[in-house]
């Protein structure tokens, strides 16, 4: 089963060691954080909220421009700076006791987190061949998903210490991993930058490309999943079913270890433009099924019943995150040009911070106020926008390649 986790040697496992070194961290940090902020700081969560949805909104927005650099200067050295620019902002954590310093601590981790995800991708694609992306990237998400599953091990002990000494060693293990993330970024072999933008041609050209625009809203929008098991789903359990209360613990690590065992495997399927709609497109029923499940376990009946279909929903949720994220690693990288991938993959990343911000809005207002009907609907939108991915990347590939070949005729 390891063999299936580790990408195959070289480049692929260094970044793959590079994922694992600060997601351990991460994890940890995600089960604690909220509660080091509200105790420690002393920040409400109303305060928190806001803070977050600020931080997340500027990093999506700096993800593009952090990408071009990446691409100007060259994706190793940025990522490896803007590694250690997160390991920064959350060390700087320690020292935050108001909200007005978690502010812009927050811009900056969430800024700095961002642009990493662009550079990341801009130095992978200078790295492995095309034809083997998403591929690695499959490995990455298990590795990522392994580590995400021992940090939050981790964090747990510091929760169940419930001390300020415990709660500040997790900050301190997270900026830890990213600057061993740096570390091995550093380590990997140089990609070139890319050449000068030629002249009259945009700074960012990604913000002009309305259907790669369109593709990215897509992909956005199948990705308002995201917050289902760590917001929606538990607050479902408690509050519409009969099902017992550690079950919101049980699906969480289901979905996790599913994506460590099975990532790998759904994306081998996924070798070009054609596999990836096939595999986004799919993930869209498969989801409405799943949402359909979650809804019915809210009818009267006996708790086993519904535990039942909230399990029966997750296997069918997290085999439709599989397929869209495989078939979306596949569209995002084919769809860019090659001399622009960093700003691209910032572009196209900022469907993550979208979902971060939005989802928990959406999902809460949209099921467990809508409750049932709530559930058919997202599960509606989620097919609707799978399916329309197809003609959006059909645009996008048309209009690249009508500008590929005035490119050719020009240089001609």
């Amino acid at each position: 089963m390891t063999l299936r986790i580790l990408p195959p040697p070289g480049a692929p496992r260094r970044l793959a060691a590079a994922q694992l070194s600060n997601s351990v961290g991460d994890g940890a940090y995600y089960v604690c954080s909220a509660l080091y902020f509200t105790r420690v700081v002393g920040l409400s969560p109303a305060q928190i909220g806001l803070g977050l949805t600020v931080a997340w909104a500027v990093g999506s927005v700096a993800g593009v421009p952090l990408g071009a650099l990446a691409d100007r200067r060259g994706p190793r050295g940025t990522s490896a700076v803007l590694a250690a620019a997160t390991a920064a902002s959350v060390l700087s954590f320690l020292f935050v006791r108001s909200f007005w310093a978690f502010l812009p601590a927050a811009v900056v981790y969430a800024t700095a987190q961002c642009g990493l995800a662009a550079a990341r991708q801009a130095l992978l694609a200078g790295l492995v061949p095309p034809e083997r992306r998403t591929g690695v990237l499959a490995h990455l998400q298990a590795m990522l998903n392994g580590g995400l599953a021992l940090g939050a091990a981790l964090g747990g002990l510091a929760l169940g210490a419930d001390t300020e000494r415990a709660y500040l060693a997790v900050f301190v293990l997270d900026a830890v991993g990213f600057l061993a993330c740096a570390a091995v970024l550093l380590a990997l072999p140089a990609v070139a930058p890319v050449p000068g933008r030629a002249a009259g041609e945009p700074r960012l050209a990604v913000l002009r490309d309305r259907p790669y625009a369109l593709v990215t809203l897509l992909n956005a929008i199948l990705l308002l999943r995201m917050p289902l098991l760590s917001l929606a789903v538990p607050l479902w359990i408690v509050q519409r079913t009969h099902a017992p209360g550690w079950l919101v613990s049980a699906l969480f690590v289901l979905n996790t270890v599913a994506v460590m065992l099975f990532q790998v495997r759904t994306a081998r399927s996924v070798t070009g433009l054609d596999g990836a709609l096939r595999a986004v497109r799919v993930s869209g029923p498969v989801m409405a099924a799943s949402c359909a499940a979650f809804a019915l376990s809210a009818v009267p009946g006996a708790g086993w019943a519904a535990a039942a279909l909230l399990v029966a929903g997750a296997v069918l949720q997290v085999d439709a995150e599989m397929r869209q994220s495989a078939g979306s690693w596949q569209i995002g990288f084919a769809l860019a040009p090659a001399d622009r991938i960093g700003q691209y993959q910032g572009f196209f990343g900022t469907g993550v911070p979208v979902a971060r911000t939005l989802g928990p809005l959406v999902l809460t207002s949209l099921l467990l106020v809508w409750g049932i009907p709530g559930w058919l609907l997202l599960g509606a939108v989620l097919t609707a926008a799978s399916y329309a991915m197809g003609p959006a990347v059909r645009w996008a590939g048309a209009v690249r390649g009508r500008a590929g070949a005035v490119a050719a005729a020009t240089a001609g």
